[in-house]
């Protein structure tokens, strides 16, 4: 494990001490350093090698899918970017392959050590997009932040304390022991500490800490409270199934045109849309939908904005997994009861009851 030849004086003396003191934390993070990069390289190599459909836009597990799921909760505007992404297969596509390739490459160098704090930066960088993207789902937990959560403050133990022994970067060390003096090797090796005193060191550790904590602790009272402010499910709900509609039209010719968008729920289970209702200004049903006859509207009723997670006619009336957004136009029927120009109301209700309503601009 020696990389230096022992110096007998005082001085050399303490600084054999100190990096005996530094191999021995490296082996105590040994387990935490291989998990680490295990934990990602899995999620690169099932896409590349155990799992292609993950990579295949026509297979049913391609990710795009699990991206369009995540959107409704995404953090810092990146619903945006993934909605601008799904509509730009080669934006998404490549997208999609880099972030898998990082999983991979990043988590092998992890695991034997070769440029351990480049990898470990990586890792939390890879952590901090996990969480603000699928952070917010998991029905009985947080699932998806409690790993990114793990894995940030790993990858933050391991920038500081490098590799170490049992590390390519160890055996780099060894063979060409001049790369000790290269700062470069410092920074983004993990065989040596880092090029810094004391104080500076425990500054950017402190600094560090304070970002994973405030992070880490921040998005859990976002997502769940519990910290501050009593449980709660988070502004998205990751159990119950939410619609949002918007631009509600009663055209001249009878039909009724809505965009709906799924914006809460569980990815595990789609929506199911078993009543339609349109109702005049005092609440009246003038016509409605049953699940049988929204069951049968046709391909052309559903203009998708996406291509991945769909509104479509089910077996038990309209099906949509999550994150999808559609505008749906449902067919003619005759309104006496609402004049031209009069605001109407279309409410939808799922197959547990809830009911989602929005107003409708009669068009003449």
């Amino acid at each position: 494990m020696a990389t230096f030849p022992l110096d007998t004086s005082t001085a050399g003396a303490q600084r054999n001490d100190a990096f005996r003191s530094w191999r021995l934390a490296g082996i105590a993070l040994l387990a935490t350093r291989f998990i680490q990069g295990f934990i990602y390289w899995g999620g690169g190599s099932r896409r590349f090698i155990y799992g292609p459909s993950k990579l295949d836009p026509h297979a049913p597990h391609w990710m795009a899918y699990k991206f369009q799921s995540a959107m409704p909760g995404a953090l810092f505007g990146l619903d945006h970017l993934i909605a601008f992404m799904l509509q730009h297969f080669y934006v998404l596509y490549v997208g999609v392959i880099l972030f898998s390739a990082a999983e991979l490459v990043f988590g092998l160098m992890l695991m034997v050590g070769l440029l351990t704090r480049l990898a470990a930066l990586v890792s939390m960088l890879l952590s901090v997009v996990l969480m603000a993207l699928f952070g917010w789902q998991g029905a009985t937990c947080i699932d998806e932040w409690t790993m990114a959560a793990c894995n940030l403050a790993m990858g933050t133990t391991l920038l500081l304390a490098g590799g170490s022994a049992y590390s390519v970067d160890n055996v780099l060390l060894r063979i060409r022991p001049a790369l000790a003096d290269k700062p470069w090797f410092q920074w983004i090796g993990g065989s040596l500490p880092l090029p810094q005193k004391d104080r500076g060191f425990r500054t950017l550790a402190l600094t560090l800490f304070a970002f994973v904590a405030v992070y880490n602790i921040g998005t859990y009272s976002y997502f769940r409270g519990s910290v501050v402010t009593p449980f709660h499910n988070g502004p998205v709900s990751p159990t119950v199934h939410h619609l949002t509609m918007r631009d509600g039209k009663l055209l001249a010719d009878g039909q009724v045109s809505f965009h709906v968008y799924l914006d809460g729920g569980t990815p595990e289970a789609s929506v199911h849309v078993v009543d339609a209702a349109l109702l005049s200004p005092d609440h009246t049903v003038v016509e409605h939908w049953d699940a049988s006859a929204l069951s049968k509207l046709p391909t052309g009723a559903f203009a998708n904005d996406f291509a991945y997670n769909r509104f479509a006619a089910g077996p038990y009336g309209i099906r949509a997994s999550m994150g999808a957004a559609a505008t749906v136009t449902l067919p003619p029927v005759p309104h006496p009861n609402v004049s031209p120009g009069t605001l109407a109301t279309l409410r939808l209700i799922d197959v547990d009851g809830r009911s989602f309503t929005t107003q409708l601009e009669s068009i003449r």
